[in-house]
Parts: structure tokens; C-alpha cells; sequence
């Protein structure tokens, strides 16, 4: 499905990110791991290529235009080409809107939203000139629906949808597609933490009656990473066993 292909995941050290590298490592692809956590994306990697396709793991901190370029002038280099960018890497700081500082504010749309930005000009460059690419963003519910307590993760995810849309109408001549998942209730480290009060809770908001797993959203991102989207482009697909309808 992606053999001979490269994709560079952000945030790929770990849940949902490392999920993602590993599905799509698995249907054939060569896989650029990108994190702030340099050993994190390196174990990954050195497990990923003892599998198959060759995979690296790199430092990058996607807040900063000058890492997300140099972090994309590495792969193509080491790689020689780029085809897939799942922007994945992403952070919470949550708090009700009266209470939240700026500097809870400010980080996570730095991240999440400006990061998105970065990574995804850096890598059009690339792609645009190919003619060819895919390119993913890990976008949320929230970022649909809003959530009291997450005013700055569901702007960053609203926003992140908005500039989702407007790449995909300005890449699709280039034959490149942008397309968003907007995962929902979704069992990882920072629901790990959750009382099982909290979590059923939570679970009845959801019609399929489970959260979900990283494995659901990295299918997702298979899919849409690879030909059989091949004519989407411009869409948010809610990864959320129901909740959005």
C-alpha cells in the first residue's frame, strides 16, 4: 500500500504517533520518526527498520521554523524523497478560560497550530515540486465541538482544520492532497491517568460504547496517507466511535 514511499511522523516517540508509524511502516513505508525526544525516535526507529523498511529517528521541535525546515531538509537527504507528513505532535494544557495563563495559551497553540504551519510549508516545498504527496493532520473533536476546560486545545484544533482546508485548495494542483483526522476519546498516556469513574463518564458520551484506540486513528491515517484516498482531499474524518454525528 506504501512500499517505497517516505513519511515523516511529528510526535511519532509515542502513542498515537508511534501508532502511526508503525501502521504505516507496516503497509511498506520507509518511516522519519520526529520528536522532541531524540531517544524515544530513535528506539522506534532501530525496532522499525529490524522489521522491514529502512526508518530514522530525529530530533525536532516543531514550535521552531528552524527546526521543522532543517528537520525536513534531514529526511529528504537521508532519504531521498518525501511522500507522506502526518503532523501529529501536539500537547494539552488544560484550564477554564478565567483561570488559563497566557503561557498556557500561547505554548499549545504554538505547538499544535503554529507547529502544524511549520512542518506542513516546510514539506509543500518538497512535495509541491514532486507533484505528488499526502500530508495528514491529527486535527480533534474538540477542535469541532469545543470542551469546557480546553479553550486553547480546541482552537489549536479548530485551527488546525481551517488551515487543513485551505492547503488542500492550494496544493490539490500540484497533486498534492491534505486531508485532517479528529480523534475523539482515545486511550493513551493522558487518559491512562483517568479514575475509572472519569473514563465511564466519558465512555457514555460515546454510541460505540469504548474509547478508542491508537490503532483506530492510525488506520485512518494509513488510508488517508496512501492511493486508496486518492481522490480526497479537503476532508476531516472524526475518528470518535460516534460522537460527532
Amino acid at each position: 500500500m506504501l512500499k517505497d514511499r517516505v513519511a515523516l511522523v511529528t510526535g511519532g516517540a509515542r502513542g498515537i504517533g508511534r501508532a502511526i508509524g508503525e501502521c504505516l511502516h507496516e503497509a511498506g513505508a520507509q518511516v522519519a520518526v520526529c520528536d522532541v525526544n531524540l531517544e524515544g525516535s530513535q528506539a522506534l526507529a532501530a525496532e522499525l527498520s529490524g522489521k522491514g523498511a529502512p526508518a530514522r529517528g530525529y530530533l525536532c521541535d516543531v514550535s521552531s521554523a528552524e527546526s521543522a525546515d532543517g528537520c525536513v531538509e534531514q529526511v529528504v537527504k537521508d532519504f531521498g524523497r518525501l511522500d507522506v507528513l502526518v503532523n501529529n505532535a501536539g500537547i494539552t494544557r488544560d484550564g477554564l478560560v478565567l483561570r488559563m495563563t497566557d503561557d498556557q495559551w500561547q505554548k499549545v497553540i504554538q505547538i499544535n497550530l503554529t507547529g502544524t504551519f511549520y512542518m506542513t510549508r516546510a514539506a509543500a516545498k518538497v512535495m509541491l515540486k514532486a507533484r505528488r504527496g499526502a500530508i495528514v493532520n491529527i486535527a480533534s473533536v474538540v477542535g469541532v465541538m469545543g470542551n469546557a476546560g480546553q479553550a486553547n486545545y480546541s482552537a489549536s484544533k479548530a485551527g488546525v482544520i481551517g488551515l487543513t482546508m485551505t492547503t488542500a485548495r492550494e496544493f490539490a494542483s500540484r497533486g498534492v492532497r491534505v486531508n485532517a483526522v479528529a480523534p475523539g476519546f482515545i486511550a493513551t498516556d493522558m487518559t491512562a491517568v483517568l479514575s475509572d469513574e472519569q473514563k465511564a463518564k466519558l465512555i457514555q458520551n460515546v454510541p460505540l460504547g469504548r474509547l478508542g484506540s491508537p490503532e483506530d486513528v492510525a488506520k485512518a491515517v494509513r488510508f488517508l496517507a496512501s492511493d486508496e484516498s486518492a481522490y480526497i482531499t479537503g476532508q476531516v474524518l472524526n475518528i470518535c466511535g460516534g460522537m460527532v454525528m
